[in-house]
């Protein structure tokens, strides 16, 4: 199967173009040669045939071919809004919720929030994360990049949320029905370490937040919104 890079500009059959940094990177990485294949999307929808024309040491140059439909995303619309995991962790929670199918993540720092971001420090992360998922995608067949929000507090984001919209689901430990089935789009709210406060998870379920289970173990703040995730993919497969 040929690599697969993520170019953020519209394609076109028959166009030359610059491959981005981290693509060409990739690309010398690979140790590829003019006349090699590669994949091409640009988070549009399907993906494009084309084939390396000029590797250079700063710039590698693509030949755009022939589109192919191809729509491996969920028919389910999920947006993970989590608590921020210490260390390494929230980067592995991006990589996995990527390849899983989430459309969006959106940050949060709570009050039990180990991690604290803010100013340039927060915009830094965020681009690192989106990068994670950029490469998450090149790998794992998706044609569309989820989409990581700024670095929040939950306050702030809850105060924000309009009304109505999206199914919301409170990841809880506490004793709360399983969660439920969703059927278009969902927000799944999850906390850091610690968990969310008693304060918070009223806040939630005032902004119309409905607790639900995923079983009577404690899952890490990284594990609980992949759960959810996964159960949901599988209860919504991908469109053919």
């Amino acid at each position: 199967m040929p690599p697969r890079f993520f170019v953020d500009l519209p394609l076109a059959c028959g166009a030359a173009l610059a491959l981005p940094a981290g693509a060409s990177r990739h690309a010398q990485v690979l140790r590829l040669q003019p006349g090699d294949a590669v994949t091409l999307f640009d988070g549009r929808g399907g993906e494009w045939q084309a084939e390396i024309a000029q590797m250079g040491r700063k710039e590698v140059v693509a030949t755009v071919g022939m589109h192919r439909e191809t729509d491996p995303e969920l028919a389910l619309s999920v947006t993970l809004a989590v608590g921020m995991p210490a260390n390494e962790r929230m980067d592995d929670l991006v990589e996995k919720a990527t390849e899983l199918g989430v459309a969006c993540i959106q940050p949060l720092m709570c009050e039990r929030s180990v991690l604290r971001l803010s100013g340039e420090r927060a915009e830094r992360k965020r681009d690192h994360w989106q990068a994670v998922a950029i490469s998450a995608c090149e790998q794992s067949g998706r044609t569309r990049v989820p989409v990581i929000e700024p670095v929040r507090t939950l306050a702030s984001w809850l105060r924000d949320l309009p009304a109505g919209g999206p199914q919301r689901v409170l990841l809880s430990t506490a004793d709360s029905p399983p969660l439920p089935a969703a059927d278009g789009s969902v927000i799944a709210l999850s906390g850091p370490e610690g968990g969310l406060s008693p304060s918070e998870e009223q806040a939630a379920r005032a902004a119309g937040f409905r607790a639900a289970s995923l079983g009577p173990r404690v899952l890490r703040a990284d594990t609980a919104p992949l759960a959810a995730l996964a159960v949901w993919s599988v209860g919504a497969p991908a469109i053919r």
